[in-house]
């Protein structure tokens, strides 16, 4: 005897449909964008090319900049009981 389950879905206004990701998300992301930004800035210039800001500091702080990108896709905030 096989019993079947019943999924419930949520049909109250199907029409309307919500963000994938929350505030929270989108902030992160546009903060990912500017830490990615700084980064680049940092790698220009003419004068010294051998610098420790261009070789080292400014790939670090993209690479820092990614991984936070990464971090807001993945970012799953709470839900808040109201």
């Amino acid at each position: 005897m096989s019993q079947t389950k019943k999924v419930k879905t949520n049909t109250k206004n199907p029409s309307t449909a919500g963000f994938v990701f929350k505030k929270i998300n989108y902030q992160l992301f546009i903060l990912s964008i500017v830490v990615v930004a700084i980064g680049f800035i940092l790698m220009m210039g003419t004068e010294d090319i051998y610098s420790f800001s261009k070789i080292t500091l400014a790939p670090i702080v993209v690479v820092a900049g990614f991984a936070l990108g990464f971090v807001a896709i993945l970012y799953k905030p709470k839900n808040k009981a109201n």
